[in-house]
């Protein structure tokens, strides 16, 4: 049906390329491309049967992406790559006249600031090439996103509160490890609080508002509200919510080793001098922590993300929390990766999927909450993250 060039190779890119190689029908040609071939090589390895071509490419290089872009000749371009590179990337879309997903928004490497503005601002130049562009196709932005858009189309006349909730119940052995690239992860955490309510942004000291919430077949987390990117792209394209918000799960073992990470200046992503070298504190960091890919196999234990929404059908106040929960073990027995990557991988393919199907295909740059939800929600049955509804029910928020 369609070839795909899959930029990035870490456990996001490892899920990804292993669900792609299962459906060949959909997923014709695949390419794996990273900075560091030998990470491809070692996943098409790993997958077998030559399902997976490889290639080096620096996505900070557009003339390099180019080139690479339009020898293979894609279908459609997945970035899982940094997301500092989404706008070289999807740069070297336009100039191929190849479409573009990704799982996360835009970010400049100088400032830890989450923004959609400058994918947005892509609109015109996608439309006027005829080209798609689907941002935020993994779990958190994208799965949380066409829950909610689900929600909307079957069991809402209006959405009027938005609660994503995502809990990691695992452990992986580790005194201190990031789930994902540390760098993302360290400055995603650590940056203000922010959320939505009654028409205005409200900031939060970081980690300022926490609270217990039961999660299904886990119990009890201690939950803090931490600002995520999807509630930009949700409360404009849902105007009828009065509040978003988006909770997260921390052990305190975890918020320790980041308060002393902090206080010793070790997030920190402005440059210093090092005997006579320039380095970039959490670079560093990243450096020295365990390798997020590297998790998986002694990792117990369960994620659960949801949404927990609360409004009105036909005259009548109504709750709805639809949710999915994945093993980590079983995550890893399947592609060898934990389950943060999995929960991220599979919906990308997905995504992808939707694409070369032509279901979700228009010239634009467009969130996932844009399109039609319903086929997005049956594959996620099939192809590993289930999902679960309860009404009517109460969501303690």
């Amino acid at each position: 049906m369609g070839k795909v060039l899959v930029i990035g190779a870490g456990g996001v890119g490892t899920v990804v390329v292993h669900k792609m190689a299962g459906l060949p029908d959909v997923f014709t040609d695949i390419m794996l491309a990273s900075r560091t071939k030998s990470k491809c090589d070692a996943i098409a390895a790993q997958i077998g049967g030559n399902r997976i071509k490889t290639a080096q490419v620096d996505a900070d290089n557009v003339p390099e992406l180019v080139e690479l872009i339009n020898s293979y000749k894609p279908d459609l371009v997945v970035n899982v790559a940094l997301p500092y590179q989404d706008l070289t990337i999807m740069d070297a879309c336009l100039e191929t006249g190849v479409a573009y997903l990704d799982t996360a928004n835009y970010e400049p490497k100088d400032e830890a600031k989450f923004e959609y503005k400058w994918q947005w601002a892509y609109q015109d130049r996608f439309k006027e090439a005829g080209l798609t562009a689907i941002l935020g196709c993994g779990f958190d932005p994208g799965v949380t996103s066409v829950y909610t858009a689900y929600a909307a189309k079957h069991h809402f006349d209006e959405i009027h509160y938005l609660d994503i909730v995502d809990c990691n119940a695992g452990d992986h052995g580790k005194a201190f490890a990031t789930n994902f690239n540390p760098e993302i992860n360290i400055r995603e955490v650590t940056q203000k609080g922010k959320y939505w309510e009654n028409g205005q942004w409200v900031y939060t000291e970081p980690h300022e508002i926490h609270k217990p919430l039961t999660y299904p077949e886990i119990g009890p987390k201690e939950s803090y509200l931490i600002y995520h990117e999807e509630l930009e792209s949700l409360v404009k394209n849902f105007p009828t919510l009065k509040r978003a918000r988006f909770w997260m799960t921390f052990g305190q073992e975890y918020l320790t080793h980041l308060r002393v990470i902090q206080n010793i200046g070790m997030a920190g992503i402005e440059p210093v001098m090092y005997n006579g070298v320039e380095i970039v504190p959490i670079q560093f960091l990243k450096a020295v922590l365990p390798n997020p890919g590297d998790l998986g196999e002694n990792y117990k234990g369960w994620t659960s993300i949801g949404c927990r929404i609360k409004g009105v059908k036909d005259g009548k106040e109504k709750t709805y929390y639809v949710y999915n929960n994945c093993s980590h073990e079983v995550a890893f027995k399947e592609t060898g990766t934990q389950a943060v990557s999995y929960t991220t991988g599979v919906p990308c393919m997905i995504g992808a999927m939707m694409y070369l199907k032509g279901l979700w295909k228009k010239p634009g740059v467009y969130n996932v909450e844009e399109f039609n939800p319903d086929p997005f929600m049956d594959e996620l049955n099939k192809h590993g993250l289930p999902w679960v509804e309860l009404h009517d029910v109460d969501l303690e928020l």
